[in-house]
């Protein structure tokens, strides 16, 4: 799949068109219109499609949500901003930015409370409590303190992530010093969205010397990439505006019918008015439909 290019374009575009300018596959140019990020083509009397340069800008625009929030999600946003108002579109546009924001806040939340934790590992005292029987919770008590069910205490126990003591006769659970330590640090990756696996490998680590710093590495790889996930975002805006103002889209009902000036495949471009659209942006992202 060859990079987008620049340069004159037709107001009526062939499928090899649209893919070069998008930098899209003929074949996903294809796909994505089936599963509706993009209008329906007009289709010439010989059966061929045939795009406009909406076409190309909703597909920039779907690369740059898609690298943000997802293929799924970009694919309804694009279809849904087809059958809203220009402030409807503007509005399902913000909520990506404010995902985005949020995705954000609970990462630097999370890189605070590791902070915090190893601040206080790091003092003397917690070294001479380590060993009192006054600082253990009961499972009831870590649950409230962390905020969390004690279901998810339960499940962190069986995935091998926090491990409490087993005391009494009804073997109930009591959390010391480290394992609460564990279980915050725990809380605090899984509020970000990492999965067990990787929490599963930082708590392994977290018995070698570097076991907070490589919290704190996964914590700063997931800003950098949230952060490049935002300026994607950014760069589809003009495509994104360019596809909620296009005269074509009927906003009570969603696009207009498809062009009818179609192009046939093989129309030599020589027939048609050349007409230049901005220039694409470089893609960050992958390409999946």
């Amino acid at each position: 799949m060859g990079e987008p290019t620049s340069g004159p374009r037709q107001e009526t575009l062939r499928t090899a068109d649209v893919a070069r300018e998008s930098g899209y596959s003929v074949q996903q140019v294809r796909d994505l219109e089936r599963l509706g990020v993009i209008p329906p083509a007009a289709r010439s009397s010989n059966g061929y499609r045939s795009y406009a340069p909406l076409h190309v800008h909703a597909l920039r625009a779907y690369r740059g949500i898609a690298g943000a929030v997802g293929p799924v999600v970009a694919r309804k946003l694009l279809a849904e901003l087809r059958t809203r108002t220009i402030a409807e579109a503007a509005s399902a546009i913000n909520e990506v930015h404010v995902r985005l924001a949020h995705e954000r806040e609970e990462a630097l939340r999370a890189q605070r409370a590791l902070r915090a934790i190893q601040a206080e590992a790091d003092t003397p005292e917690f070294e001479q409590a380590s060993e009192q029987d006054s600082d253990a919770m009961t499972i009831t008590e870590l649950s409230r303190a962390l905020g969390v069910r004690p279901s998810t205490l339960r499940f962190w126990e069986q995935e091998g992530l926090v491990t409490p003591e087993r005391v009494t006769s009804l073997q109930a659970r009591r959390y010391d010093r480290s394992a609460i330590r564990t279980a915050r640090i725990v809380a605090a990756l899984r509020s970000t969205g990492y999965g067990i696996p990787a929490v599963r490998e930082i708590v392994g680590s977290l018995r070698q010397l570097d076991g907070a710093e490589e919290a704190q590495r996964v914590l700063r790889a997931r800003l950098d990439g949230i952060a490049l996930r935002t300026v994607g975002l950014l760069r589809a805006g003009t495509d994104l505006s360019a596809v909620v103002t296009d005269p074509r889209c009927v906003r009570t009902n969603g696009f207009a019918e498809p062009l009818k000036s179609g192009l046939a495949r093989d129309t030599p471009s020589s027939q048609v008015t050349p007409r230049r659209i901005p220039a694409p942006t470089r893609s960050v992202h992958g390409q999946e439909p």
